[in-house]
């Protein structure tokens, strides 16, 4: 076997000898290869499928998923799946089927399932277990115990998720097969998830999609090859499609949902369950309510000049990969450097700005945000083109709470841009960090590369009152990131409210957390439990009022109080989750009354059967209790990790330090790679501490795979072609106009002399040189102008604060020399 597909992971069991401790060694080698997890004696790994089942309603989806496993093995079998979900998602079922007999599993208190799962395992017993990660809630682990030789077992686990809006009014739904390593730094954390990690995945993916919708359905796309759209009505509002067959679940399924009318709002009362206690969550009826703001066009005409903005660039390792798996792709870190060049650009004058870049540590450009003009914007371009991936490791607490420290500028609220690959440990401390500062800032965050964490890019919008994009696939970085600086630029939403209009006899509690951000075409959800009943009106409204640059603002939605027919508790379970948010992180500041809280989750979760960080869902088979002889095998079941991968980019192994073993509480579960032999009669007693961290990671886990990428390799390679487009913007001056010089004529295919000689003689060299410009965008570039709006509206503006004569001659004679047609008014001059 090739001698790069070996890693070496331990895990001491109870009272080692010499002797016993050297056979532990000798059977804990995990082989990494073209077939993915194998045992010692080349046997694969037990997970042999996946089937995914998803039902959209409108902009909700439920999805079930049902997982394959055979014990090829010649003994009893545990195996183990860390793998990741969208961190939004309510799981809320978890079943498991072995010959005839079906387990529907229970939520449980976290440490209660665990001593269950423990207990019936080291008994003989067939359990499962299925918990959240207490550092990310966008990680799951899966333990399938006591597997018989020649066993299968079908596990099924379904969960619930609101769908994202897009920036094209699509709705996105992810489905994760790329689980990125957490970068960790010196200091060991309890509760880290890791995988098992393989080059080509041992089990295939199957998923088929049925969508029924209010609204006319008006196509699905997706980022992997689907079998055609099939309409089952004629007003095409159901219909089903499915992944072609033969996918290799490698990265990430990503679906984007077309409504012909996707931004209308709309109401859901969903019945309580009868046997549950009046007055509880379960047994009251939920309400779903999906707000579109429409915001006065009068004030949305006019964007905001003031502001600081401060961007922070991920500068890890992992920065050094590959977008994408084309030929074509960018590097990532080139991709922000074009993004940061587009954002200078489209500054207004006046604001302030300042750029950090982070890894293992962090700096900026400036020890405080500056004012923006053409110097500081000159200096910002020279450093940006300097940027490298060459900052260690993915650190982003500290330089938040830098920035954090610094004092904002009165009447320049400031606007926090976050760009990583999104592989942290420490989700839950920086979404609490964020949080304490949200009426101080707006936090806008971008998840690049497949893999990236969406508890943490998610959750650091949500807790900032910004906005989160994702750029994965073949995505363009920069259009994402231009929306996102168009929601920063739209006057800020104040004085937020919510009211609520009844009959008698009838209240609302809100479940959902206060609405602190609102954005044109982006929507806003809420959750509430109607408690109490009327029996003559059954109507009700709710009044959404806030003020928007000093003019309030009112948007009013009608809604029935007759519960719809059963859906299943979707809508009470996704109301869970959001509330059970909520009390996590109150706990996690809630210092004497955390106790309290945590009871408080615990109940709820259980209530609802919804997960949380405080419980499990556990099953036991009590009927298949056999006796174990001999040891307990484990094994772990890779998913794809790309940035062990580089795409492609070449590899070398890395010198790895031996790990450590040492005695460790069985309770902590530590969610790390791991193969152990379990002792049939004896509970897991160790659990491995992985000492000398700094010595076995490349960035955020590569040196744990002893894989690294060889980025010195990339320098020597030719340097791309500049995208035109980039080329004309970076000669834009930062009050908007252009220079009239041969570089401006190079970006046009003309010479200086060509561009020169066709200006009349009144018209100044610059305005000249800012028209054509315009006139080049129009015509040429019109298919990006997300990209270059603000850039082309400071043009715009500059020229007419130049009040320049002849500007109509001006825009002909431009028309003629760049070939093109494009009128005064579609120039805004």
């Amino acid at each position: 076997m090739d001698s790069t597909c070996v890693r070496a992971s331990t895990l001491s069991i109870s009272e080692p000898t010499s002797s016993n401790h050297r056979e532990f060694l000798k059977a804990s080698v995990i082989m990494v290869n073209c077939c993915g997890l194998v045992s010692e004696k080349n046997k694969p790994v037990p997970l042999k499928s996946i089937s995914v089942e998803l039902q959209v309603r409108d902009h909700v989806a439920s999805v079930s998923s049902r997982l394959q496993y055979v014990n090829e093995e010649e003994q009893p079998l545990e195996a183990v799946f860390v793998f990741p979900l969208p961190a939004e998602a309510a799981v809320c079922h978890f079943s498991a089927k072995i010959g005839e007999q079906e387990i529907v599993a229970e939520v449980q208190d976290k440490q209660s399932a665990r001593d269950q799962y423990d207990d019936a395992v080291s008994s003989g017993q067939q359990a499962f277990l299925l918990e959240e990660s207490e550092e990310s809630s966008d990680v799951f682990k899966l333990s399938v115990g006591c597997l018989s030789p020649g066993q299968k077992a079908s596990i099924t686990i379904a969960y619930i998720i609101e769908l994202s809006v897009q920036a094209d009014d699509a709705l996105r739904f992810c489905l994760p097969a790329v689980l990125n390593p957490r970068y960790k730094p010196a200091a060991p954390a309890a509760g880290v998830p890791e995988v098992s990690s393989a080059s080509v995945i041992p089990y295939t993916l199957s998923l088929s999609v049925e969508v029924r919708s209010s609204d006319r359905i008006s196509r699905l796309e997706s980022s992997c090859p689907l079998a055609p759209l099939q309409f089952l009505d004629a007003q095409h509002t159901h219909a089903t499609v499915n992944l072609s067959p033969g996918h290799c679940f490698d990265k990430d399924v990503e679906l984007f949902l077309y409504y012909e009318n996707s931004h209308q709002p709309s109401a859901v009362v969903e019945a309580g369950v009868s046997a549950a206690q009046s007055g509880s969550l379960m047994g009251d009826p939920a309400l779903m309510i999906s707000l579109y703001p429409d915001f006065p066009a009068d004030v949305m005409s006019s964007l905001a000049s003031e502001g600081e903005f401060i961007f922070v660039v991920d500068r890890s390792g992992s920065m050094d990969c590959k977008m994408h798996h084309g030929n074509d792709a960018q590097m990532r870190i080139e991709s922000a450097r074009d993004t940061l060049l587009l954002l200078l650009k489209s500054l207004p004058m006046g604001c302030y700005f300042n750029i950090y870049g982070f890894g293992s540590h962090f700096e900026s450009f400036f020890p405080q945000s500056v004012v923006y003009n053409e110097d500081t914007m000159d200096d910002a371009l020279k450093r940006v083109k300097s940027m490298k991936a060459d900052m260690g490791g993915t650190e982003i607490l500290q330089p938040l709470k830098h920035i954090y420290s610094q004092p904002c500028y009165p009447d320049h609220p400031r606007q926090l841009f976050i760009f990583t690959d999104g592989e942290v440990w420490n989700t839950k401390e920086v979404l609490d960090l964020v949080k304490s500062q949200v009426y101080s800032h707006r936090c806008f965050s971008f998840g690049i590369g497949e893999g990236a964490s969406t508890a943490l890019i998610t959750g650091m919008a949500r807790e900032g009152s910004g906005h989160a994009q994702f750029i994965t696939g073949t995505d363009r970085m920069q259009p994402k990131v231009m929306q996102s600086l168009k929601f920063a630029l739209q006057p800020a939403v104040g004085e937020i409210s919510l009211n609520w209009t009844v009959p008698e006899g009838v209240t609302v509690d809100m479940l959902s957390p206060p609405i602190n951000a609102l954005f044109q075409g982006q929507r806003a959800l809420i959750y509430a439990q109607i408690k109490g009943q009327s029996s003559e009106k059954t109507e009700g409204a709710v009044t959404l009022k806030y003020r928007l640059k000093d003019q309030p603002v009112t948007n009013e939605l009608q809604f029935t109080l007759k519960p719809t027919e059963d859906t299943g508790l979707t809508i009470h379970r996704l109301a869970a989750r959001s509330l059970i948010r909520s009390l996590e992180i109150e706990e996690r500041t809630g210092g004497a009354d955390a106790e309290n809280i945590r009871r408080r989750t615990v109940e709820l979760s259980i209530q609802a059967g919804v997960s949380s960080a405080h419980t499990a869902f556990i099953g036991v088979n009590k009927d298949s209790k056999q006796t174990v002889k001999g040891p307990l095998l484990q094994r772990r079941v890779p998913v794809p990790r790309m940035m062990a991968a580089c795409y492609g980019a070449p590899m070398r192994m890395c010198a790895m330090a031996p790990p450590n073993l040492a005695r460790n509480s069985a309770r902590s579960r530590q969610m790390v790679p791991q193969m152990a032999f379990r002792s049939a009669m004896h509970k897991r007693t160790m659990a491995p501490q992985m000492a000398a961290d700094s010595a076995m990671r490349c960035d955020a886990g590569l040196y744990s795979m002893g894989i690294e990428c060889d980025s010195a390799s990339y320098e020597e390679e030719a340097e791309p072609q500049k995208d035109p487009l980039l080329e004309l913007i970076s000669l834009q001056k930062a009050a908007g106009c252009w220079e009239l010089n041969a570089s401006l004529a190079a970006a046009f295919g003309k010479t200086e002399v060509e561009v020169t000689n066709q200006k009349a003689a009144q018209v100044d060299g610059s305005v000249w040189a800012t028209v054509l410009a315009l006139i080049w965008l129009y015509a040429y570039k019109l298919d990006q102008q997300v990209e270059w709006q603000f850039v082309a509206m400071k043009a715009a503006s500059w020229i007419r604060s130049q009040k320049p004569d002849g500007l109509s001659q001006c825009v002909c004679d431009g028309n003629v020399l760049l070939g093109c047609q494009v009128t005064e008014d579609t120039l805004g001059i």
